[in-house]
């Protein structure tokens, strides 16, 4: 199949020569991919859109999982930005909180967007509806945010991997913090290569990030994880808007990432057997829940 763009270089060069945005090329992709037509690719993700709003929405009044391990946290964190002394900022905050109430939905076994997966479901609803209250976009604006982030992960999907089972954790809140943070700038007024410069930043940072789940559960330390993930996704989408570029190519470092998935211990992809799984704590809690 004939593709629009394989990789983020001819991305951001078919948006400079045709002068377009991300988000109008990726929904040309997708044209080109499904032969649906353009008003029916709006449409579901749209409907996508509309997932990720009930998720978060239900994650703040408050879930459990039925293992008790999550859910609660990011209420917690809502209650603190209401005091109005918070260290990180208030966007920044509620962009962590979000996306942990998104993954509280899931394992309390929600219905979620997986973005890319659903173990990093948080990272891009959590910061699109956070920044939402500063940017004031429309909804054709937030559609057109989640087709940017999609662009992205349709980049690492294809020349690397999304999954924690075979690039770690890396491959899972790594991805979609970049992805994030592409899709902030572009929402923010930046340019697709500011988008691509934010992307890389992000996943320079999250770079050997191993997946470890306890008791081999999307819980611990998911959750958190994609609170950090948004946070990073913030930042990084400052620097890239402020003018800052990646040393590193944005698809060197996709590719970087790839290769550091390739020789990661299996132990430190999602088998549940290493990192925090393997801690007395995280012993004694999977015995707990699943017997000696």
């Amino acid at each position: 199949m004939d593709l629009l763009f394989r990789n983020v270089r001819e991305l951001i060069e078919l948006c400079e020569n045709e002068n377009k945005s991300i988000s109008e090329v990726m929904i040309e992709q997708e044209i080109l991919m499904t032969n649906r037509s353009r008003e029916e690719i709006i449409e579901q993700m749209d409907k996508n859109l509309t997932v990720m709003e009930q998720a978060v929405e239900r994650g703040l009044k408050g879930v459990k999982s039925v293992t008790g391990l999550t859910g609660g946290d990011s209420v917690l964190l809502q209650k603190y930005i209401e005091k109005g002394n918070t260290l990180s900022g208030e966007l920044m905050l509620d962009a962590v909180s979000k996306a942990m109430a998104t993954n509280e939905v899931n394992a309390a076994m929600g219905i979620i967007c997986a973005t890319p997966t659903a173990g990093s479901a948080g990272v891009v609803p959590g910061t699109l509806f956070a920044v939402k209250n500063k940017l004031n976009p429309t909804r054709e604006q937030m559609i057109r945010y989640l087709f940017t982030a999609g662009a992205f992960g349709f980049v690492v999907a294809n020349n690397a991997s999304i999954s924690g089972a075979a690039g770690g954790c890396q491959a899972e809140v790594g991805s979609a913090a970049g992805m994030a943070a592409a899709a902030i700038v572009e929402m923010a007024g930046g340019t697709p290569k500011q988008s691509a410069e934010a992307f890389a930043i992000t996943l320079k940072n999250m770079l050997g990030l191993v997946c470890d789940p306890v008791a081999g559960l999307v819980e611990v330390p998911c959750v958190k994880r994609n609170a950090i993930g948004a946070n990073n996704a913030l930042i990084a989408a400052d620097m890239a808007l402020a003018g800052i570029e990646s040393r590193i190519p944005c698809d060197e470092v996709i590719g970087a990432m790839f290769r550091i998935g390739q020789t990661m211990h299996p132990n430190l992809k999602e088998t549940g057997r290493g990192g925090l799984a393997a801690t007395p704590t995280g012993k004694a809690i999977a015995a707990k829940i699943f017997g000696a």
